[in-house]
C-alpha cells in the first residue's frame, strides 16, 4: 500500500469586519496603502500610450517607468516602451518560469470590432489602467518580482532582441513541472485544495452574473439617457408658448438635462472603474484553476509512482531519488498554492472594499445631484402660485 501523502499544514485567512461607516473604511485602506509602501524597493508605473502607424499595422505602446533600490538592478531608474504583445511574453515566460504560483491576469487582447473601438481614448485608457495593475500585482509578489523575466522586461532596451536570444532561466521546479506527463490521473484533490477549486467555481459563476446584469443595466440606462436628452428640451420650445409658465418649465428643461448629465457621469464610472475590476477578478479565478490543476498533475504523479514502489516485491523498498524529488514538487506547489491564494485573498478584500465604497459614492452623489436639480425648481412653481 502506497504511503500516506504529505501535506503541509495551512491556516485559513483571518476573518475581518465591515467598518462602521464608509467614511472609516477610507481610512483604513489609506492606512494600508501607507503601510504597504514602507516597505516597497520596487515601483512600476505604466503611462503615456503612444499610437503606432506602421505600414503593416497600428499599434500601441506604453511607457514603463522603473524605479528601484534592489541590488539586481544596475540604475536607480528605467523607462522603456513596450506593446501588449510584449506583457503577453512576460505573462507566458512567468507562467513557464513559476509554474507553482499564480501569475495575474492581463486585460483580454481581442475585442468585438464594429462594436469597441480598440483606439479609441476610452479604450486604450482602460487597457493602461489594466496593464498597469498586472505590473503592480507582480511587483508586490516576493517572489515573482525577483523573477529575471521581469528584470528584462522592464530594464531591456530592445525586448525584440532578447526575445529571440532566449535565456534557459528555468527553476528546477519549472523544469520537472514543464515535462510532466499527462499520463496521470488525481485520485482525489486534498480537502482544503478540493475547497479551493469549489470556492473558485462559484466565485467566477457570480462575478460573472454580476457583471452581465451590470452591462445590461449600463445599456438601459443609456437607452434612458437617450430618452432624457430628447425629453428636456421639450420643455424649452414649450416655454416659448407661453407667458407665467415660461420660466417654470425653462426649469425643468434645465433640470433634466442636469439629471442628464449626472446619469452619464455614473454610466461612464460604472463601466471604467467597476466592470474592469469584475473581469480582472473572473480572469484571476481562471488562473488560480490552472495553476490548481497543475498542482494536481504534480501529485497525480507522486501518487503513481509511490504505488509503483508499493507494488515491488520487496520486504523494506527504499524510495527511488525521483519519487523524493516529485514530494519535493508537490510539497512545493502546496505551499506556493496556499500562499498566493492568501495573498490573492487578501488583495481581493481590500480591492472590493474600495470597489464597492467608490460604487455607493458614485450612486450617492448621482441621486444627490438629481434631487439638487429637482429641487432648484420648486421655488419657481412656488413663486407663480403666490403671484397668481
Amino acid at each position: 500500500m502506497a504511503a500516506d501523502l504529505i501535506l503541509p499544514n495551512g491556516g485559513t485567512p483571518a476573518g475581518t469586519s465591515s467598518p462602521a461607516s464608509s467614511s472609516s473604511l477610507l481610512n483604513r485602506l489609506q492606512l494600508d496603502d501607507d503601510i504597504d509602501g514602507e516597505t516597497r524597493d520596487l515601483f512600476v508605473t505604466v503611462d503615456d500610450p503612444k499610437k503606432h502607424v506602421c505600414t503593416m499595422e497600428t499599434y500601441i505602446t506604453y511607457r514603463i517607468t522603473t524605479k528601484s533600490t534592489r541590488v539586481e538592478f544596475d540604475l536607480p531608474e528605467y523607462s522603456v516602451r513596450r506593446r501588449y504583445q510584449d506583457f503577453d511574453w512576460l505573462r507566458n515566460k512567468l507562467e513557464e518560469s513559476q509554474p507553482t504560483h499564480l501569475i495575474p491576469p492581463l486585460p483580454e487582447k481581442f475585442v468585438v470590432k464594429g462594436v469597441v473601438d480598440r483606439f479609441s481614448e476610452e479604450f486604450v485608457e482602460t487597457r493602461r489602467k489594466a496593464l498597469d495593475k498586472f505590473l503592480k500585482r507582480i511587483t508586490d509578489h516576493p517572489v515573482l518580482s525577483f523573477n529575471e523575466h521581469f528584470n528584462v522586461f522592464l530594464t531591456a532596451k530592445d525586448l525584440n532582441a532578447y526575445k529571440k536570444q532566449g535565456i534557459a532561466l528555468l527553476t528546477r521546479v519549472g523544469e520537472s513541472v514543464k515535462h510532466v506527463t499527462g499520463g496521470y490521473k488525481l485520485r482525489s484533490r486534498p480537502l482544503e485544495f478540493a475547497a479551493i477549486g469549489d470556492y473558485l467555481d462559484t466565485f467566477a459563476l457570480k462575478l460573472g452574473t454580476i457583471d452581465r446584469i451590470a452591462q445590461r443595466i449600463i445599456k438601459e440606462e443609456i437607452e434612458y439617457l437617450v430618452e432624457l436628452r430628447e425629453y428636456g428640451p421639450v420643455y424649452s420650445t414649450w416655454s416659448a408658448l407661453e407667458g407665467e409658465l415660461a420660466e417654470p418649465l425653462e426649469g425643468v428643461s434645465a433640470c433634466i438635462g442636469n439629471c442628464s448629465t449626472a446619469l452619464e457621469e455614473l454610466t461612464d464610472d460604472v463601466t471604467e472603474e467597476f466592470l474592469p475590476v469584475l473581469r480582472e477578478y473572473i480572469l484571476y479565478s481562471d488562473s488560480m484553476k490552472s495553476v490548481l490543476k497543475k498542482r494536481d498533475q504534480v501529485q497525480a504523479e507522486y501518487e503513481a509512482k509511490l504505488e509503483a514502489v508499493a507494488l515491488r516485491k520487496e520486504d523494506r523498498p527504499k524510495v527511488p531519488a525521483d519519487v523524493e524529488k516529485c514530494q519535493d514538487r508537490m510539497e512545493c506547489f502546496n505551499a506556493d498554492l496556499k500562499a498566493d491564494m492568501e495573498r490573492w485573498q487578501s488583495n481581493k478584500r481590500h480591492d472590493f472594499r474600495q470597489l464597492l465604497v467608490g460604487l455607493a459614492d458614485k450612486n450617492i452623489q448621482y441621486y444627490e445631484k438629481c434631487l439638487m436639480a429637482w429641487e432648484s425648481i420648486i421655488p419657481l412653481l412656488q413663486e407663480k402660485q403666490e403671484t397668481k
